[in-house]
């Protein structure tokens, strides 16, 4: 039965319509990937106000062939001009960078996409035999199994997130407290809408993605404004490294299924997996001496382990409901945007559905690595465009699709506004996927939390599978904040001591107690609102804000405890008693974007978008007048057939709808 299932899917996804749509995925997954700092969460949020009215089989096989190559394209970035392409490439830089710089850079190439081809398969392999092994296991699970897998999830977010637990856990529960906006599920009452109309339906997924991740980045590559790269051509032989894959078969072996494992713990994702692949194959080869100057095994493992990291974090996003990476977070939402309900019943109801999601990893990561083997001269030489002309495509294409949540100039504001907040999440280095889960978790947990109490009361305790996942999330806590102390310890011993630390000076007030102090006005705020609701619609928020305000209560005095000011690193956004230069150019930049939300306002989104890109171009490159004009036609010339074709209303503007009224 299982096999009939899985051969209909695959002739299901062979029809020539559903393979388009693979293919438009994967390249746009190679495009993201190529561009630094962006990665499968900004190419979910782009894609998901596409997905409302389209076929479930073409919108998964499209967002299936976006996340499958991400991690494979972002190779570019990291081996020829040792800048991770995202989060999940960063171990690759190591030993890819100085392959490059040696003038072996086809064979780093070579052999980073015949590993990530490797581990893609596997996992997808691995995805596959879980689904069919574990399917009778998966059925017996109830709503209070997966309410603690779901707090099991954001306890990893929490431990594993930067240097600092707390911070972690703050990130999470602001996550959980924007995700609890809108409309209570209990009991349908409304919640911290802040009187506005717009937020009874809650904040938008696609929105969160692009303010807590592309603005981040767009604005931190505006102000370098330099070339992506300076490599324009390739030198050494991609067969070679596929030969060194063949040679070192173990390793990929080996990586591949520690990237699915990692892939698979709820709250891990991308962010760890290169890591442990890397430090795995150190720590088990012999000869030890030419890592971090171009061994091709620091290219091989951590590049097979981060594309099998993308069949696990399928494992628990399809099974469970609970996204196992930032990147999956926002699939769970595209999911549920197909009418696709992730959870145990994807193995019954929905068996098809999820062999299409398998048989669109595999053929997806052999098209994309096939691709990108064969533009690779050609994919270079866009890495040595100047990010000023980049950078105006890149927010048009943000604004674009976050206007798709409901078409409204209150789409753009709360984009800015999420922006500016993961902006200073960026700046003062606080985990984003953190936030990013817990807002997508929260749904989820206060749905099954109420399902639970309901179904079993408190004797849902007593369950045995609740019982073993409960001592397995607490295991996995204690074990990591040991093995975190450890090497921090570790670290430090092996640190020469410098004599300047002792010159350091703190303040009191610094930039980041300030965020925190924010962060803590925003809980008490939840609270109060809370109160004013009955039990069952307010006890959740309740719950989260009350731990938020704890927690800030905790970091704040670690701030600004002396003794513990080097270990968390507070953030100062003044130096010498002026305003940093880093803090300045940030927000300088930044209000390229309330500038243009002011000019969508008056002027409407075409024009206010023409004088974005003329302003960009003129100010950070000196462009001519012409090259301006007409990359400026160009780009509102897509827009507009873009618009046209979807029959999409965009805002006119304030002088607009003036002239309407008087005629």
């Amino acid at each position: 039965m299982a096999f009939d299932t899985l051969m209909n899917a695959f002739t299901e996804l062979m029809q020539i319509h559903h393979m388009l749509y693979l293919f438009g995925g994967v390249m746009l997954g190679i495009i993201v990937g190529i561009l630094p700092g962006l990665g499968g969460i900004v190419g979910f949020s782009i894609m998901l106000p596409f997905l409302y009215g389209m076929d479930t089989t073409s919108a998964l096989a499209m967002l299936i062939g976006m996340v499958a190559v991400v991690p494979t394209s972002d190779t570019f970035t990291s081996v020829l001009m040792g800048i991770p392409g995202s989060s999940a490439s960063q171990a690759t830089v190591l030993d890819g960078y100085p392959l490059s710089q040696k003038g072996e850079a086809a064979r780093a190439l070579g052999a980073a996409f015949t590993a990530s081809l490797i581990g893609g398969l596997l996992g997808a392999i691995i995805l596959s035999a879980f689904i069919v092994f574990a399917r009778e296991l998966i059925l017996k699970l109830g709503s209070a199994e997966l309410f603690i897998l779901g707090i099991f999830g954001l306890s990893m977010v929490g431990v594993l997130s930067g240097k600092s637990l707390y911070k972690g856990f703050i990130a999470a529960a602001i996550g959980l407290l924007l995700g609890s906006i809108g409309s209570a599920p209990a009991t349908g009452e409304f919640r911290m809408t802040f009187g506005s109309f717009y937020l009874y339906d809650g904040i938008k997924l696609v929105i969160l993605g692009l303010g807590v991740y592309a603005v981040p980045e767009i604005i931190s590559l505006l102000i370098e404004n330099k070339k992506i790269s300076k490599a324009e051509k390739l030198k050494g032989s991609f067969v070679q490294g596929i030969k060194d894959v063949w040679f070192y078969k173990w390793i990929v072996a080996r990586c591949a299924p520690i990237g699915a494992m990692i892939g698979a713990i709820p709250g891990l994702g991308g962010s760890v997996v290169d890591w442990i692949a890397y430090g795995h194959v150190v720590q088990t080869s012999k000869d030890k001496s030419k890592f971090g100057k171009g061994d091709i095994r620091g290219v091989i493992a951590p590049e097979s382990a981060n594309n099998a990291k993308e069949g696990g974090g399928l494992i628990p996003t399809l099974l469970f409901g609970i996204p196992g990476s930032g990147s999956m977070a926002v699939f769970l939402g595209g999911l549920i945007i197909l009418g696709i309900e992730p959870g145990p019943g994807m193995v019954k109801e929905n068996l098809e559905v999820s062999y299409i999601i398998i048989w669109s990893l595999a053929i997806a990561n052999i098209v994309g690595t096939v691709t990108c083997m064969l533009l690779s001269n050609k994919i270079s030489k866009i890495t040595t465009i100047p990010y000023g002309y980049v950078a105006p495509f890149m927010l048009m294409i943000i604004f674009f699709a976050a206007l798709q949540a409901t078409r409204s100039l209150e789409d753009l504001i709360l984009l800015i506004a999420i922006g500016a907040l993961g902006t200073l999440f960026k700046y003062f280095d606080w985990p984003r996927p953190a936030l990013l889960i817990g807002f997508v978790l929260a749904g989820t947990i206060e749905t099954y939390y109420y399902q639970a109490v309901q179904f079993y009361s408190w004797e849902m305790l007593e369950r045995p599978g609740v019982i073993i996942l409960i001592l397995f999330m607490l295991t996995s806590i204690l074990l990591s904040v040991y093995f975190k102390k450890r090497d921090e310890k570790k670290s430090k011993e092996n640190q020469p001591r410098k004599t300047e630390e002792h010159k350091i000076k703190y303040s009191f007030f610094s930039g980041e107690l300030i965020f925190i102090w924010s962060l803590m006005a925003f809980a008490l705020f939840a609270l109060i609102d809370s109160f004013t609701l009955r039990f069952l619609g307010g006890i959740f928020p309740i719950i989260v804000s009350s731990l938020l305000l704890i927690f800030g209560i905790i970091l704040s005095i670690q701030i600004t405890s002396k003794k513990r000011q080097k270990d968390i690193l507070a953030v100062e956004i003044i130096e010498n008693g002026q305003l940093s230069s880093t803090w300045v150019k940030t927000w300088t930049n930044f209000l390229i974007l309330p500038i243009f939300l002011l000019g969508t306002w008056i002027l409407g989104f075409i024009p206010a978008l023409a004088i974005l890109f003329i302003l960009i171009i003129r100010i950070k490159m000196n462009s001519s007048w012409l090259k301006i004009i007409i990359i400026t036609s160009c780009a509102i010339a897509f827009l507009l057939f873009i618009s046209n074709a979807m029959v999409l209303h965009l805002p006119t503007g304030l002088i607009y709808d003036m002239y309407l009224k008087g005629n």
